[in-house]
């Protein structure tokens, strides 16, 4: 029962995190750096704690794929703005599944069995139908006008999002030893991200550690609940914090849906993390 609870702490810190972030408020580049800064004072911290040897490969390695993430969560921040967080997250992590399962086959060979191709496929097919049911816009003579604009930054979040994962796969870094290189790569492209964007060091910015400090728990959680349940149980559970996003940004950032559009929104998520849970049993 321990192990399980610990599994699902992923989930709620990552769904939580885009709720607290858009609450806190500030701009994309305040929301960026601090959560960045929140995830490498945690680092800090733990590395007095773990003490993980940390070679060259894992340094530099880490870095980028720490620079990559920084790149797509600040797009992420970019398209709350453009598309509100209950329409962005499933979206988001539907991409985010989508690109990782097909470089995943691609470049490492997943997906080798008959079972684990037929589950990867279907997997994608759900995943895709639920980005779109979620998507669903009652009224098309008010389509959004920015959801051009939203759609482009989370195509460019999910190459961040993609790149974090697939160079820490490449180049085999996990565990505590790609935390603290992950961190520092985290900051300084949150920063170079941020350079064009005035007032980056504020107060909004030290409240945005706060999410920083999530993102982080969230993934150390992820680290030992894989180790207790396996990747796959610990994978799919961190899948559904897209729920816990979404509707609340529905019920607690007030965005608005239809009772119709809502419908629609609740069968999406269920569809994106059905999606999710099968392409963990592909890494079975």
């Amino acid at each position: 029962m321990i192990d399980i609870l610990i599994a699902i702490v992923p989930a709620l810190m990552w769904g939580s995190l885009p709720l607290v972030v858009s609450k806190i408020g500030g701009s994309t580049a305040q929301q960026i750096i601090g959560t960045t800064l929140g995830a490498l004072l945690f680092a800090i911290v733990t590395f007095f704690f773990v003490s993980p040897e940390l070679s060259t490969t894992a340094w530099i390695a880490g870095f980028f794929s720490g620079a990559f993430w920084a790149l797509g969560q600040k797009n992420q921040f970019a398209a709350f703005r453009q598309m509100g967080v209950s329409k962005t997250m499933p979206i988001s992590t539907g991409m985010q599944l989508v690109g990782t399962s097909l470089f995943g086959v691609l470049a490492f060979g997943e997906w080798s069995t008959t079972t684990a191709l037929i589950l990867g496929i279907s997997a994608l097919v759900l995943i895709i139908a639920g980005a779109a049911f979620t998507s669903y816009k009652e009224d098309k003579s008010k389509e959004d006008e920015n959801i051009g604009k939203g759609l482009t930054l989370l195509l460019i979040s999910t190459v961040g999002y993609v790149g974090y994962v697939v160079i820490a796969r490449w180049f085999d870094i996990n565990g505590w030893e790609a935390v603290l290189p992950q961190a520092v790569g985290m900051v300084v492209s949150a920063i170079l991200l941020s350079l064009r964007e005035g007032d980056l060091f504020t107060k909004k910015t030290a409240g945005n550690t706060v999410g920083g400090l999530m993102w982080a728990v969230g993934n150390v959680a992820l680290l030992f609940a894989t180790a207790k349940v396996g990747v796959a149980t610990s994978f799919s559970l961190s899948q559904t914090g897209v729920v816990i996003s979404t509707i609340g940004g529905v019920l607690l950032l007030k965005e608005t849906k239809t009772k119709k559009e809502m419908t629609f929104v609740i069968i999406g998520c269920i569809l994106v993390v059905a999606g999710g849970i099968m392409i963990g049993f592909t890494k079975q």
